[in-house]
C-alpha cells in the first residue's frame, strides 16, 4: 500500500520539492523551478527556508 504526502513548497517560487524519505534537520535541498538551496528547518511538519548564503570568512 502506498501513501500519499504532500510535497514541500519552494518559499521562493513556490514550485513543490521533491524529497527523499530520509530528509535530516539542516538538509540542504535544491528547488528544480528556481535553483534557490533551501533548507530544512523544521522536520515535523517539513518546513524549508532558504539556506544562508556562503561567506568567505566561515571557518577561519
Amino acid at each position: 500500500m502506498t501513501t500519499t504526502t504532500t510535497a514541500p513548497i519552494c518559499p521562493e517560487c513556490e514550485e513543490p520539492i521533491q524529497i527523499g524519505e530520509s530528509v535530516r534537520l539542516n538538509e540542504i535541498l535544491e528547488c528544480a523551478g528556481c535553483r534557490n538551496e533551501l533548507e530544512v528547518v523544521v522536520l515535523s511538519p517539513l518546513v524549508l527556508a532558504r539556506a544562508p548564503e556562503v561567506e568567505d570568512d566561515w571557518g577561519e
